[in-house]
């Protein structure tokens, strides 16, 4: 039996809409905490604002919670303007990352054969302007946290 599924063809991960190594400005559109004994982490879903030719895309990434990776997610929650007396506190409260926004440096990686997403850098989004006009492969992850 055949069936016609409308926009299969667009949803092609390997085709020219993919998000490609660089600079995005971004708004947190889903956050979960995952618990796992070795390597807990919260899974993010961030929907893209720019550049203008991946707008309304989405991209999804692993941060961290082992004490190794805690600078990571310290670094995005600074960054997007998470309130700063729950990080004091040492709580992140899921609904309040919902909507943040805020400037990631995205890079492909390969893992065990297949190709992962990682989170490079963040900035603050009042920083898009300045770095979206510099050099995207260029740009240094020391740049990003400027």
């Amino acid at each position: 039996m055949r069936r016609h599924i409308q926009g299969l063809h667009e949803a092609d991960q390997s085709g020219p809409s993919q998000v490609r190594d660089g600079l995005l400005l971004v708004r947190i559109e889903r956050a979960q905490h995952r618990w796992d004994a070795r390597k807990p982490f919260y899974l993010l879903r961030f929907s893209i604002l720019e550049p203008k030719e991946v707008t309304g895309h989405s991209i999804a990434s692993r941060l961290y919670c082992t004490p190794r990776a805690l600078w990571k997610l310290n670094w995005l929650l600074r960054d997007f303007g998470y309130d700063t007396e729950l990080l004091g506190q040492d709580e992140i409260d899921d609904k309040n990352l919902l909507g943040l926004r805020g400037v990631i440096k995205v890079r492909h990686i390969v893992v065990n054969g297949a190709s992962v997403l990682t989170l490079d850098g963040f900035a603050p989004a009042s920083q898009w302007g300045q770095l979206s006009t510099t050099s995207l492969p260029t740009v240094a992850a020391s740049e990003v946290s400027k």
